[in-house]
């Protein structure tokens, strides 16, 4: 499957915060670099998202617990520096 082939090239850190900077911190507090991955390690299609804002509303990480996230913002501006943002 070709899909699960998929590497990052580069890898650099958020310098502001943005909604895809938001999304990227939910996926690494779960254990995952980011939507690809985890879309390749739960063989899942879709992340279930809150239809107000678009950023991440539950993800299933690695051990098949759970984590469940807010509508609003989560990612605090002193946490901005250590979210990973890769480039494929």
């Amino acid at each position: 499957m070709a899909r699960a082939d998929i590497k990052p090239k580069s890898i650099c850190h958020a310098k502001k915060w943005s909604d895809e900077v938001e999304n990227l911190y939910r996926f690494q507090q779960a254990g995952y670099r980011d939507e690809v991955e985890y879309k390749q390690v739960k063989q899942v299609d879709t992340v279930e998202c809150w239809p107000e804002t678009g950023f991440v509303k539950k993800l299933q990480r690695r051990d098949n617990t759970f984590y469940y996230y807010n509508k609003q913002r989560e990612c605090e501006d002193r946490e901005v520096h250590k979210v990973k943002v890769y480039v494929y």
